[in-house]
């Protein structure tokens, strides 16, 4: 298989996000428009225009400041950033994702039950009622709360680099996450799983809730790699 995904609005935007910044003579520091403002401007939706977002700020092309706004990345003079509408996702970039997500996320799903505070545990909960609500079909508002639930899980650790970590992984390889969940295709079982790592969180179990985090993304790669070998 040399292909698995189509090119998405959010590719799309990320270019054009930064062709705005390109164009408009920004500088690091400098203040862009409001969210509200650039979903106006490109006719998106809120979801498509936060992971392209997301993306930029995961290269350091833009700076999200809470209570503040948008702001043009110390990054942005260094930024290189490849169309990924241009490349092939091979399968292997699949496997390759879901190993370095076994090895780095199920640590930190012990790490946030040893020190999950209530407000913490409500983000997670929001992002499994979110998902719940979007089994039928929505993948798109599906996949923005099922990454939400291991951003949050990732950040609940209290660990900066390590949430970094994470959120640049699940952002920048988006397009590759939402192949996952297109070919995992088991949306109900997947989010049963989550809803299991979200209760040994929530008892303080570390032991429970790594083994949960760790059993969840091997099962994924085990339908994954038997689907991309042996294609529906």
């Amino acid at each position: 298989m040399s292909e698995v995904t189509r090119p998405t609005l959010s590719d799309a935007l990320t270019e054009r996000m930064l062709e705005l910044i390109r164009s408009g003579g920004h500088r690091p520091g400098d203040r862009l428009p409001s969210t509200r403002e650039l979903s106006q401007r490109f006719a998106v939706t809120t979801p498509t225009l936060r992971e392209a977002l997301r993306r930029l700020e995961a290269t350091g092309a833009i700076e999200m400041r809470h209570g503040s706004g948008i702001y043009v990345g110390a990054a942005i003079e260094r930024l290189v950033l490849p169309n990924p509408n241009m490349r092939e996702i091979r399968a292997a970039q699949l496997l390759e994702l879901l190993d370095a997500r076994i090895v780095i996320e199920p640590p930190l799903a012990a790490m946030a039950a040893g020190r999950a505070a209530e407000e913490e545990l409500t983000a997670l909960k929001q992002a499994l009622a979110t998902a719940g609500r979007h089994l039928g079909g929505d993948d798109a508002e599906l996949h923005d709360a099922n990454m939400s639930f291991h951003r949050a899980t990732a950040r609940m650790a209290g660990n900066v680099v390590l949430h970094e970590v994470v959120d640049a992984l699940l952002t920048v390889h988006g397009p590759e996450q939402r192949e996952i969940l297109q070919l995992f295709d088991d949306r109900r079982r997947d989010h049963e799983e989550h809803l299991a790592i979200l209760a040994a969180i929530e008892a303080r179990d570390a032991a429970q809730a790594e083994e949960l985090m760790r059993a969840h993304l091997v099962d994924v790669k085990t339908v994954i790699e038997h689907r991309v070998q042996s294609p529906r």
